[in-house]
Order: structure tokens, then C-alpha cells, then sequence
């Protein structure tokens, strides 16, 4: 049985992304912290929702191109099971319910999402068709997550390493789901995307490349050299599956020809979630036991 349009327009499958925002939250050793554990679990919800306003946001403005691409066309607003004007109002509400509760929350929370819905905003706009810019729009998205999460925590010495991994890794996946959607336009020759016109596979092997080992020696480093890391270096443990996961999601836009929507990856690819799930493990072993 099919969802309820009005549910699958808050694309509830992309909300593991907002995930970045509790990196604060373990990594500075506050994870046993109850009351910073559960005000960080309410940004979190907060944040899934106001993403979610921003969802429907995107595709009000993609409506028609949306209806010309292959997958894209069963979304609720492009298969016209949301009428737009009640799509606006949808959108409206989820941000505003959002937007009031960040204020009762964290007033610096609050100023936090008005700059990812701002952001966002001109992304929809302009940026999303500006090679390499708009990839490294989405990075300083991912750095907003991590830097709502600190602003719901007491940190103690939050690395700066964090943000410098978090973008990294962001512009990875956001070069992998370009090179994704640029196979795939190959293969549908009358789907078009205009930022792809500024792309090629070779540039997009390139800077993934660099992209990806930029993102393992920070985190290599990040293991021996984090302020808040335990002094016996057991955080190391966890390198190798970082190294796997970033080899295994390679792989997959590679060699499996997956990518284009990093999310669903994340929930078909068994390998990777193991792989993430170890080191989750890993990561509270060294941090927390």
C-alpha cells in the first residue's frame, strides 16, 4: 500500500543526514550526558523537520523539471498528487513549527537553522547550477548540522577537525551523486540537468579522488591529535572502517553505477551498514569504556 503523499514529500529517507548534528555530542565525551543528550535529540527532531519544510520547498520550485526526469516524477508535488498551493502552506507550516520551537529551545540553535533554511534558499535558487560551488554549498550545509549541535552542548574543546572532516566528507558525496546523476544522463539522453553541463566524468573521478583521501588523512590525524580523544590513542581503531566505508561507497558509484541519492545507499548497501554500525561500535568503545 502507498504512503500518504503528504508523508513521502517529507522525504523522511534523507533524514539520516541530519545525523552530523550529534558529532558534538560524542565526540566531546558527552554522550552519558542526559540533559545534552536529550536536548541534542530535540534539534535533531527539529532539524528532520525543518529539512523536510525544505523538501517540499525544492520541489515546488523543481516542479517541472522534475516531471521530465525518469524517478523524480513520482514525487508527490511533480505527480500532482499535492496540489502547489497546498504544497506552499505544507511547506510554510513545517518551518514556522520548526522555526518556534528553535526558539524555545536554544536561541542560537534558532539563528542556526534561519541560516540553513537561508542557504538553502539560495541554493534552490542560483547556486544549484553553479559547477563545484554548488557541491561546496552543500558542504557548509553539512558544517551548519555539526555547528547545531554544538551550540545544544556545553563543549568542552570541540577539534576543529570535525568541521574540517564533515565538509570534506560532504563534498565526497556530493561529487559521488553528481558523477551518479551524470552516468545516468548518459543513459537518458533527454534528461537534462544544467550544473551537469559543467561536469565531466574525468573531472568528477578527479576531484572525488582528492576529495576522499583529504577526508582519510583528517581523520587519520584527527584520531591521535583530537583535544577531547582519549590519551592512549584507541580512537585509531576506528580508522579502518572509515577507510572501508569511503572504498566501499567508491565502489558502488563505480562499479555498481549507485550514488545518485546517497540515502538510499545507506539503506540497500548491507556492507556499508555494517561497516557503519562497527564503527559506531568502535567509537563508543574507545570514547566511553
Amino acid at each position: 500500500m502507498r504512503k500518504n503523499p503528504y508523508i513521502r514529500a517529507l522525504r523522511i529517507r534523507q533524514w539520516p543526514k541530519n545525523g552530523f548534528i550529534l558529532a558534538p555530542l560524542v565526540f566531546d565525551g558527552q554522550l552519558t550526558n542526559f540533559p545534552a543528550l536529550l536536548k541534542t535529540f530535540a534539534g535533531l527532531l527539529l532539524l528532520c523537520i525543518i529539512s523536510s519544510g525544505i523538501y517540499v520547498f525544492n520541489d515546488i520550485n523543481d516542479v517541472e523539471s522534475d516531471r521530465a526526469h525518469p524517478r523524480k516524477k513520482f514525487r508527490p508535488i511533480a505527480a500532482g498528487e499535492i496540489p502547489i498551493r497546498k504544497a506552499w502552506g505544507y511547506a510554510a507550516a513545517l518551518i514556522l513549527f520548526s522555526l518556534i520551537c528553535a526558539w524555545i529551545l536554544d536561541r542560537e540553535f534558532f539563528l542556526i537553522l534561519c541560516a540553513i533554511i537561508l542557504i538553502n534558499v539560495i541554493y534552490t535558487r542560483a547556486v544549484k547550477h553553479l559547477p563545484i560551488i554548488d557541491v561546496m554549498t552543500i558542504g557548509l550545509l553539512f558544517i551548519l548540522r555539526v555547528a547545531a549541535g554544538a551550540s545544544l552542548v556545553i563543549v568542552k574543546i570541540f577539534s576543529p577537525w570535525i568541521y574540517i572532516i564533515t565538509f570534506m566528507l560532504a563534498l565526497y558525496l556530493g561529487f559521488g551523486k553528481r558523477r551518479a546523476e551524470l552516468a545516468m544522463l548518459a543513459d537518458h539522453e533527454n534528461l537534462t540537468r544544467p550544473v551537469l553541463d559543467g561536469y565531466s566524468l574525468p573531472l568528477l573521478d578527479q576531484l572525488i579522488t582528492i576529495v576522499s583521501s583529504v577526508t582519510i588523512i583528517g581523520y587519520t590525524l584527527y584520531t591521535f591529535s583530537g583535544p577531547t580523544l582519549p590519551e592512549n590513542y584507541q580512537m585509531m581503531i576506528t580508522i579502518p572502517f572509515v577507510i572501508y566505508g569511503i572504498f566501499r561507497y567508491h565502489y558502488l558509484i563505480q562499479i555498481k553505477h549507485t550514488g545518485g541519492a546517497p540515502e538510499e545507499v545507506l539503506f540497500s548497501d548491507r556492507p556499508l551498514q555494517v561497516t557503519i554500525f562497527l564503527y559506531g561500535l568502535t567509537v563508543i568503545y574507545a570514547m566511553y569504556l
